[in-house]
């Protein structure tokens, strides 16, 4: 099979494009043949030095490192005691390395069937290989976290910072579907996009503190951060009582510091792919009540480049390699 990867474990070895055997699926285990593959900042963090890149090399398969988490493709082959999913069925999904399983920017992944879900033939690969990662991490920042649908209906207000990215876009999707009132924070040049999307309010962060503009529509349910960079004593001092700030980026000590502050209202989170989490943005998807803004579609050789705009955080949506 086809993939990019790191040939060591070398941190500043290049993603380089490379041939290795075709795996079989073993008992319990599909094989699907990929046609659009998420890029997601988890996807570069794997490749340098930290916690994830040390979680990669000591439960992860041996090198080569091959990054990656979603992907959207066809299953071509499935192992013995399967029965959710046939051969030729569409799905979406996400690979493991916790499970031993290679990344997914590749020609073709294994995976088991509990990390993906069947696609509609209304539903793109593109579309859905942008969806696993950052969709799941929206909707658990909004509702499993965030406790969206317990607040009283009167109370269900969400405000999302950095809307217009892969996660923020999603998140603000997200509660909208859920009846809250939404507010994103985003620059000015995004602002009709993240309105188009659902949100009620838009805050532009070039026109000042956007954390002192949103306190007029304070206070919030859920204060969803997936830019990084401000205060989470700021952030849930803009909370209701019983409300919940979520960390998407968190991976600095200061972070992991900060929900050990009382009221142990924040929280840090990225979404772990799964076919129960998937299954309701799956639906939304199918019923055209969530939209993946696609930014950027590149060849898979390509995944150099994806990683540098990804890493350049000025993405309005999702990039999608394609192999």
């Amino acid at each position: 099979m086809h993939v990019m990867g790191q040939p060591t474990w070398a941190p500043t070895d290049p993603l380089i494009p490379l041939e290795l055997p075709t795996p079989q699926p073993l008992d319990g285990e599909l094989r699907v043949s990929v046609r659009a593959i998420g890029v997601n900042p988890v996807d570069w963090k794997m490749r340098s030095r930290g916690p994830l890149r040390l979680a990669a090399r000591l439960l992860g398969p041996a090198a080569p490192f091959v990054p990656g988490v979603d992907f959207a493709g066809v299953v071509d082959a499935v192992g013995r005691g399967v029965s959710e999913v046939r051969v030729g069925d569409r799905v979406v999904g996400g690979t493991d390395f916790s499970r031993g399983q290679r990344g997914s920017y590749a020609d073709t992944v294994i995976a088991r069937p509990d990390q993906v879900h069947v696609l509609p033939d209304s539903v793109s690969f593109e579309t859905a290989g942008a969806l696993p990662v950052a969709g799941v991490t929206a909707w658990m920042s909004v509702v499993d976290l965030g406790g969206l649908r317990e607040a009283p209906a009167d109370r269900k207000r969400v405000l999302v910072i950095g809307a217009s990215g892969g996660v923020g876009q999603l998140a603000v999707q997200v509660a909208r579907a859920e009846g809250a009132f939404t507010v994103g924070v985003c620059s000015g040049r995004n602002a009709e996009r993240v309105r188009a999307l659902g949100a009620d309010e838009v805050l532009d962060y070039q026109a000042g503190d956007p954390l002192v503009a949103a306190r007029a529509f304070a206070p919030f349910q859920v204060v969803v951060d997936c830019a990084g960079g401000y205060s989470p004593a700021a952030c849930r001092a803009l909370l209701r009582s019983g409300g919940r700030h979520i960390m998407v980026p968190g991976e600095t000590a200061g972070a992991v510091l900060q929900m050990l502050v009382p009221p142990f209202s924040s929280r840090l989170l990225l979404g772990r792919v799964t076919t129960e989490r998937l299954a309701p943005l799956v639906a939304l998807l199918a019923q055209d009540r969530l939209r993946v803004e696609i930014a950027h579609r590149l060849p898979l050789a390509e995944a150099e480049q994806a990683h540098a705009l990804s890493q350049s955080g000025r993405v309005a949506g999702k990039i999608v390699l394609v192999p």
